[in-house]
C-alpha cells in the first residue's frame, strides 16, 4: 500500500483529449482543462451525451489539496493503476490532479485504487 492516501472523487460525465494545432483555442465552453506545449494546446473536453468521440475517459479529481511542491501525491495514484496497465491522461491544478482512467475500465481502476488505500466517492 502507498504511503500516501488521497481523498478521490469520481467526476460527473465523460471526457475527451484532443490536440489543436499550435496558436489555436477551445471553440466552445466544454473544455474542462487546457495545457499549451510546444506541439500545441492539449484539451480535456467534457463530452455532451449522446456525443461520439476517439477517447471515452472517466475522471477522478484529488478532493486534498495540497501544496504545489508536496512529493508524491500524484506518484501514490498513479502508481497502482499503472502496475496494473490501465492508462492514465493527468492533468493538474493549483490544487490538485485530474485524473483521468479510460471509461470502460473505471470499476477496475477505483477497485485498485481502493485496494491501495486511497479514499473514492461519487458515482462508478
Amino acid at each position: 500500500m502507498s504511503e500516501l492516501r488521497r481523498r478521490l472523487r469520481v467526476l460527473p460525465g465523460r471526457f475527451g483529449v484532443a490536440l489543436l494545432e499550435d496558436g489555436a483555442h477551445p471553440v466552445d465552453e466544454s473544455w474542462f482543462a487546457a495545457v499549451r506545449g510546444p506541439e500545441g494546446l492539449t484539451v480535456v473536453q467534457e463530452v455532451r451525451p449522446g456525443e461520439q468521440t476517439r477517447d471515452d475517459w472517466a475522471g477522478l479529481y484529488g478532493d486534498d489539496a495540497h501544496d504545489l511542491d508536496a512529493p508524491g501525491m500524484l506518484a501514490a495514484v498513479v502508481g497502482p493503476l499503472g502496475a496494473r496497465g490501465i492508462p492514465v491522461f493527468v492533468a493538474s491544478t493549483y490544487h490538485s490532479d485530474v485524473i483521468l482512467v479510460p471509461h470502460a475500465r473505471l470499476a477496475e481502476a477505483l477497485t485498485v485504487l481502493t485496494n491501495a488505500g486511497h479514499e473514492v466517492t461519487g458515482p462508478a
